[in-house]
């Protein structure tokens, strides 16, 4: 099974509609908006930390509250389309989906906003057949997300009772906070403020990054949490524990252009990062970055992990390779926008049990060949039955972290079957590439990919070096 990820908070739908201003009102001082007909919806609040957390390759899971109506209906559509499970999606006759309307006049930018929304705190009596079905299921996730608007779902008691259950179960809690109230978030994993939610929840002045730290740390300690990562906007992002600061960054922002959505994007990546294996330095580097994407766009958008990947590039960072879901659906929609502009996909597989300096040097001469290197790698049930019940030494799990830290690979994806040939048919690669003896025909998926107008590329491990010689000398040793 994938890692999983549960989003709860308060969901809400952005929409946007696209109009031109020509003149203002006689009727008052204000501008006359001119509906073009373009209308654009997109899934907001923790729903769009769960739209990108599912975009990123993520089994996720939304616990929400929805409307039955028009937008509730367009925001739970939205959601499945993305592959993200709507099993604790509360829909209700008594419930008004959460909405913010934009009107985008010319240039995108931002004429008005209505909100429609009742923020009456929610009764955990109402939820309670939703927290019954979860205290029996929790165990199938490997991380916690807590995104509160203040829109009523997380009041007290509930966000209490989430994170009572993460300790409990021992899965990390991350929040993104919004209330003044420390006790709320007591005991979560990471709590995630900005500068102005640093300041309510520390009581600390925050205008200055010395002063931002002293508060993190004061926070952290009150709220008995392990760490406290702040964005603090042009100084950066700043990670600390109650004994001081751990790292700071800089911000990532190229050009600004709507900081909307910013956070969800950054916890989302935060999140997936951490669940992937990441050391939290990284991850908050990375999802600073992702950030940075977010905030060049306009309106609520999902950021993709290829153009996080470029803009770390592009300040010559390394990165980290995308996780794919083979069994999702959408899962692989990375690698079909990457084929729709022209990029040329190199897929390759294996157990990679052991990682060592034969799968090193193929695997790079294998990037040589196209744009996008994609390895597929076998289940620990997949392995089992191909090498017998003592191995895998390490779990898939395991060995795709270590596959995704390589630079030169851009994605790993995990595969149950025995042979790759039902992966190879969804991706279409244009090179198939094998490292050993092989014969072209020996080769699974090999006869699709050449039918489809690909090659067949068989590349020479280095003498000596695999992962059974490896295991039979640490047997004699």
């Amino acid at each position: 099974m994938g890692k999983k990820i549960l989003v709860i908070g308060d969901a809400m739908l952005d929409s946007y509609h696209f109009g031109d201003v020509r003149r203002i009102s006689p009727e008052a001082p204000v501008p006359v908006f001119l509906e073009v007909g373009k209308k654009k919806y997109s899934p907001g609040g923790a729903a769009n930390v769960a739209i990108n957390i599912a975009a990123i390759g993520m089994d996720t899971t939304l616990f929400a509250i929805a409307g039955n109506d028009d937008y509730g209906k367009i925001l739970k559509e939205q959601l499945e389309k993305s592959g993200i499970s709507t099993e604790y999606l509360q829909v209700r006759d008594d419930y008004r989906t959460i909405s913010k309307l934009r009107y985008i006049g010319p240039g995108n930018q931002q004429i008005l906003r209505v909100d429609t929304e009742d923020t009456t705190p929610e009764k955990i009596s109402v939820l309670e057949g939703l927290f019954d079905k979860l205290e029996k299921e929790i165990d199938q996730y490997h991380l916690i997300v807590v995104s509160d608007y203040l829109k009523g779902l997380l009041t007290e008691e509930i966000t209490q009772r989430i994170i009572q259950l993460g300790l409990k179960r021992k899965i990390q809690v991350i929040v993104d906070v919004k209330d003044k109230n420390i006790s709320k978030y007591k005991k979560a994993t990471i709590l995630k403020p900005n500068r102005k939610e640093l300041a309510e929840l520390s009581g600390c002045n925050t205008d200055t990054l010395d002063f931002a730290i002293l508060a993190a740390m004061k926070l952290c300690k009150q709220a008995e949490c392990k760490y406290v990562l702040a964005t603090l906007g042009a100084d950066g992002m700043i990670l600390v524990n109650e004994n001081g600061l751990i790292r700071r960054i800089k911000s990532m922002a190229r050009e600004v252009f709507d900081v909307t959505g910013a956070g969800d994007t950054s916890i989302a990546y935060l999140a997936a990062e951490l669940v992937k294996g990441t050391d939290i330095e990284r991850a908050m580097i990375i999802s600073n970055y992702a950030a940075g994407v977010q905030v060049s766009k306009v309106g609520t958008s999902i950021v993709y992990p290829e153009e996080v990947c470029a803009a770390m590039q592009e300040d010559g960072r390394s990165k980290t390779a995308g996780i794919l879901n083979y069994y999702t659906d959408g899962g692989l929609e990375p690698l079909a926008r990457a084929k729709a502009q022209g990029r040329k996909i190199v897929f390759t597989n294996g157990c990679f049990d052991i990682l060592h300096v034969g799968h090193i040097t193929y695997l790079r001469k294998a990037k040589r060949l196209g744009d996008i290197l994609v390895i597929g790698v076998n289940s620990d049930e997949s392995v089992r039955r191909l090498k017998g019940d003592s191995r895998p030494i390490n779990t898939c799990e395991d060995r795709m972290v270590l596959l995704s830290s390589l630079d030169f690979v851009d994605y790993v994806v995990e595969f149950k079957e025995d042979t790759p040939a039902g992966l190879i048919e969804k991706i279409i690669p244009d090179v198939l590439v094998k490292g050993g003896d092989y014969k072209p025909e020996e080769i699974a998926g090999a006869d699709f990919v050449l039918a489809n107008g690909g090659e067949v590329k068989i590349l020479d491990f280095v003498e000596g070096k695999s992962t059974t010689s490896i295991v039979e000398k640490m047997k004699r040793s």
